[in-house]
């Protein structure tokens, strides 16, 4: 009983911690923020698979369908600590932020099925960026400063049954939630008074993924695997006001609200259509896994967003992702050396973010945002079947081309995942001998 109050209060307390998650990425300017993989550590080590692989004790995030395969109650939770170089084609500028990526308890039902249960963040707001206007002469005649706080963030249940040996299927249902502030700020050489538009915003959502898996042993005991997941298409319900009103600054403020000039309220939503995922990989039992996954979803459309929600700066196409790793183990159950029993994984992806965004300010020049990362880890055991899992990711997003910002990030992320109840499976008869 005392673990699972434990466990209940480090699924309330994190609600907290997720609420204040924060971003330094200048793209968490558009749509609802600067988006984050649903993965876990391991499956980030790895380029990013995991719809097509599944396991007796690690979690999976990307389908519902492998918590079928889990046997031991399992609590898992994921930090991330982000290294940011940002720059244009003249200036460079290092940022760092550190952030909890999940809290999520997992538990086998009976012997062909699991549940599991957490909390994720989906996206993040975090940006300031200043733009200014000069005359002839070089002086500086008008200044923009642009800026937005904010995230959402999601909890999820999700199921996975054996349907027969080497099929199970899956399903999850989640509900996003979370608050999003953006702001512009603008004053004019010559003019007393500043101007300041700012939108609050409240966002809603529920979310259901479907996932299918298959497994089956070809020969020297070789196993091949394949996937498919489907998020069905659902919208981002988004609610809030506008308000524009004339600031002064002070110096102990960065500004004092005067007038309102208006406000107006703010209901809309961001259309999220179908996303597919598939994916196939081959291995062997606790020794080696090589997998390969590809990720689709058309272009985001919103509707009755305007102002800073809906800029004529950027626009939305299709997204796809490909990614390619895996993970070896030496020697699993070796007594003589502890890094045999280390797992060592690392992956590659490649993605188009489906962002498009122009820099030149006409709105006819758009350039799609990409990103690349390479990554590897580590999953290092300790007693009984719990292991802590570290992930290092090196990747490149954007391009100084067409007035855009280029990020570089080295993303360090940790992860702890217990089998804390040792082998207590629940929701089974207790057999008495």
């Amino acid at each position: 009983m005392i673990r699972k109050i434990l466990v209940v209060f480090l699924l309330c307390s994190t609600v907290i911690v997720t609420a204040q998650r924060t971003s330094s990425s200048p793209y968490s300017f558009f749509g609802v923020g600067d988006e984050f993989s649903t993965t876990t550590v391991e499956q980030s080590s790895m380029g990013g698979i995991g719809v097509a692989f599944s396991h007796y004790k690690y979690l999976n995030f990307t389908n519902p369908a492998a918590i079928a395969e889990l046997r031991y109650t399992t609590f898992g939770l994921g930090m991330l600590n982000n290294d940011l170089t940002v720059k244009t084609s003249t200036v460079e500028q290092q940022s760092t932020s550190t952030s909890l990526s999940y809290v999520t308890l997992a538990f086998p039902i009976g012997s062909k099925a699991g549940f599991s249960v957490g909390i994720q963040p989906v996206s993040s707001v975090g940006y300031s960026l200043l733009n200014t206007l000069t005359d002839d002469d070089g002086e500086i005649t008008e200044i923009s400063l642009f800026s937005g706080n904010g995230g959402i963030n999601r909890i999820y249940g999700s199921l996975g049954i054996q349907v027969f040996k080497g099929f199970s299927l899956g399903i999850e249902a989640d509900f996003n939630f979370g608050n999003i502030e953006n702001s512009i700020l603008n004053r004019r050489d010559g003019v007393v008074l500043a101007t300041k538009y700012d939108e609050v915003l409240t966002v809603r959502g529920n979310t259901i993924k479907l996932g299918a898996q298959y497994k089956v042993q070809l020969k020297n005991k070789t196993n091949f695997n394949a996937g498919a997941t489907v998020k069905v298409g659902n919208d981002l319900n988004v609610s809030g006001r506008d308000y524009l009103y004339s600031t002064v600054f002070s110096t102990t403020e960065f500004d004092i609200p005067k007038d309102t000039l208006s406000t107006s309220a703010i209901s809309g939503a961001y259309n999220l259509p179908v996303k597919t995922t598939l994916g196939i990989g081959f291995g062997k039992f606790d020794k080696w896994y090589a997998g390969l996954e590809y990720e689709n979803q058309d272009a985001i459309t919103t509707t009755n967003l305007l102002g800073a929600t809906n800029s004529s700066a950027y626009k939305y196409g299709a997204s796809n992702r490909f990614s390619i790793g895996g993970f070896y183990i030496p020697k699993i159950n070796s007594i003589s050396s502890y890094w045999s029993r280390v797992t060592y994984r690392a992956g590659l992806r490649f993605e188009d973010t489906g962002l498009l965004v122009d820099g030149t300010g006409n709105t006819t020049n758009f350039t799609a945002i990409k990103d690349f990362g390479m990554s590897f880890g580590l999953g290092l055991p300790l007693k009984q079947l719990s292991t802590l899992n570290m992930g290092f990711e090196f990747g490149k997003r954007g391009s100084i081309e067409n007035n855009l910002i280029q990020e570089n990030y080295f993303n360090f992320r940790l992860s702890l995942s217990l089998s804390a109840f040792g082998q207590l499976r629940w929701f089974q008869k207790r057999k008495i001998d």
